[in-house]
């Protein structure tokens, strides 16, 4: 490829991240998904962690994450 040949630095460098990255660039090309909700959520996970500064076993960790990332609804209905 020719940007491996150019004399500029950052352009050498932006064409390894691209041949790197090729097979998900790709990837995303074809099926238009990322993984972005994912990270989002291992995020969320990794936060409410931190928060805890440690459970007393994994059942409480999975029970918290179960309650801040499981969406439910937990308010009464109004009738």
């Amino acid at each position: 490829v020719w940007v491996n040949r150019s004399d500029l630095a950052p352009m050498r460098k932006v064409g390894g991240l691209i041949q790197r990255h090729l097979e998900n660039i790709l990837t995303f090309c074809r099926h238009r998904i990322t993984n972005g909700v994912a990270e989002g959520l291992n995020s969320k996970i990794m936060a409410i962690k931190r928060k805890a500064c440690g459970y007393r076993n994994r059942e409480h960790f999975k029970t918290a994450i179960y309650f801040f990332c499981g969406g439910l609804n937990l308010y009464p209905a109004s009738s």
